[in-house]
C-alpha cells in the first residue's frame, strides 16, 4: 500500500477543479441545448401548440440560471481539498438545472392544448425543482467560502426565501395572473442580479 501511494502522483486542487469543470460543462451543455432547441421549435412551429408569457418567461429564466450557474461555479477554484461528496453534490446541482430545463420542453405535447396547460399541470414538479435549486445554491455558495456568501449581503438569503415562498404558493395555485406575475418578477430579478454582480469573471 505504501509503495502504491508513493507511486501515485498527488493531484493539486487546480487540477481537480479542471476535472470537475468537465462534467459540469457536459451537463450544462445539455441544459442549453434543450432550451435552445425547444425555443427554436416555438419559432419554427408557432401554431403547433400555443405558448404564453408565463412559459416564455420561465424559459428565459431557466437559460439565465444555467448561465449564472456556469459563471459562479468558477469560484469553486477556491476549494483546496476535493472529496467525492463535494464532487457528487456539484453533479447533482448541475443535474437539477437540466431537469428544470427539461420540464419546460417535454418530448410530447399531444395530451395538452397549449404550453400553458402543460406548465400548469406540471407546476408542482417545476417549482419543486426550483425550490431544490435554491436550497442547493445556498449550500453551493457556502462551499465556496463564507466570504463569498457574505459578499451579497442580506439580499441573497432574502431573495432565496422569497423565491422559495412564492414557489410554494405557485405549487398550490392555478391562477394565471399569479404565475405570470411570479415569472416576470423572477426573470427581472435574475437580469438585474446579473447586471449588478457579474462585471468580471471570478
Amino acid at each position: 500500500m505504501a509503495i502504491e501511494q508513493a507511486l501515485t502522483p498527488s493531484i493539486t486542487a487546480p487540477e481537480a477543479f479542471v476535472h470537475v469543470r468537465i462534467i459540469i460543462g457536459i451537463v450544462l451543455g445539455l441544459c442549453i441545448s434543450r432550451v435552445l432547441i425547444g425555443s427554436a421549435s416555438l419559432v419554427q412551429h408557432p401554431h403547433r401548440k400555443k405558448t404564453c408569457f408565463t412559459h416564455i418567461a420561465w424559459v428565459a429564466y431557466a437559460l439565465l440560471s444555467v448561465v449564472h450557474f456556469w459563471w459562479l461555479e468558477f469560484n469553486l477554484r477556491t476549494i483546496q481539498v476535493w472529496n467525492f461528496e463535494t464532487y457528487l453534490f456539484i453533479i447533482f446541482f448541475a443535474a437539477l438545472h437540466f431537469l428544470l430545463c427539461a420540464m419546460l420542453f417535454p418530448e410530447h405535447m399531444q395530451e395538452y392544448a397549449s404550453y400553458h396547460d402543460y406548465f400548469i399541470s406540471r407546476r408542482r414538479w417545476f417549482f419543486g425543482l426550483l425550490i431544490t435549486i435554491q436550497l442547493a445554491d445556498v449550500y453551493d455558495t457556502v462551499l465556496k467560502g463564507w466570504d463569498h456568501f457574505y459578499n451579497y449581503g442580506a439580499e441573497y438569503p432574502l431573495a432565496v426565501a422569497i423565491i422559495v415562498g412564492l414557489s410554494i404558493i405557485a405549487m398550490v395555485t392555478r391562477k394565471a395572473w399569479f404565475h405570470a406575475w411570479f415569472a416576470a418578477l423572477a426573470l427581472l430579478y435574475a437580469i438585474t442580479f446579473s447586471l449588478r454582480h457579474f462585471s468580471t469573471l471570478g
